[in-house]
């Protein structure tokens, strides 16, 4: 299971205030809005696992009574291309993370993929204690993510998270806290904009357009700064208004290859698949957990 590389970096809902946004000032500077990361990102993808099949939604299949916390030791190995010349590299693992609510408690879920193979699916129950304030998310659902990834038996490659990442008032949104507390890549994918400018009109464009989120004076780096994107993952003939995503680096990655990375991960859903996923199984074990309060 991943640990905490920076400690002092864990979420502390203590904190008041001004504590918690000196904390994200600091591991802004900690972070790295660059590529550093332990894989190829033209290795990442589920495409080529879920290609023809009639049923894009078969990765929902996962056997939920099965062991959710495999270490993946039931993996295919590569079998290259035929063609007699190495074979392809194995696609990373790589975690989606996603939350649902219940009362004052947060069910944190992480479902880790391999290509289109869930290797892992695990959750955590969390208490929570602060309300949700724009800007200090991870104060509020950092713990709870940290809970869960505790539960792990795979060690992600990559984390992908419901939320921003650099496209943050201080630099330092919920999938930069995750990173640079774990020093792992991570990237940030979020529904609405939290702030900063796009170079474009965002309304009604069409699939796999994208185009820069640049800091304005809401946000604590240099005008201009090119510090995420606004990405069109789908778009429906019977639904023609689609929002954008909001792709962002947290930690060890560029913003171009977050977006990139995004891309490769999209299935039939507006959501990339990890954080898809992650969101249905936060949903499922929301009403396991509810059933067992009521037993």
């Amino acid at each position: 299971m991943p640990d905490p590389v920076r400690p002092e970096f864990l979420p502390d809902p203590a904190l008041d205030r001004d504590g918690m946004e000196s904390l994200q000032r600091d591991i802004a500077e900690a972070a790295r809005f660059s590529d550093d990361l332990p894989i190829d990102p033209s290795t990442v993808r589920v495409g080529d696992d879920t290609a023809g099949r009639d049923d894009p939604v078969a990765l929902d299949d996962f056997d939920a009574g099965s062991d959710d916390s495999g270490d993946g030791s039931g993996l295919s190995s590569s079998t290259g291309n035929g063609s007699g010349s190495d074979p392809a590299p194995e696609p990373p693992l790589v975690a989606g993370v996603d939350q649902a609510f219940l009362d004052d408690r947060a069910v944190s879920a992480v479902v880790v993929l391999r290509g289109g193979e869930v290797v892992e699916r695990t959750y955590a129950v969390t208490d929570l204690s602060v309300p949700y304030v724009p800007g200090l998310l991870a104060f509020r659902e950092g713990g709870p993510i940290v809970d869960a990834l505790a539960t792990l038996a795979t060690d992600p490659d990559l984390y992908v998270l419901d939320g921003s990442g650099r496209i943050h008032f201080r630099q330092a949104g919920i999938a930069t806290h995750v990173g640079v507390l774990f020093d792992a890549p991570a990237v940030g994918v979020a529904k609405s904009l939290l702030c900063g400018t796009p170079d474009g009109d965002v309304d009604g464009r069409p699939a796999g357009w994208r185009t820069p989120i640049r800091a304005d004076d809401r946000v604590d780096a240099p005008a201009g700064t090119v510090i995420g994107h606004a990405y069109q993952s789908r778009q429906y003939d019977s639904s023609p208004v689609i929002n954008p995503l909001y792709v962002s680096p947290g930690h060890r990655v560029s913003a171009d290859t977050a977006t990139d990375i995004v891309a490769s991960l999209g299935g039939e859903y507006k959501l990339p698949e990890p954080t898809r996923l992650a969101d249905a199984y936060a949903e499922e074990a929301k009403r396991e957990v509810a059933g067992d309060d009521r037993e």
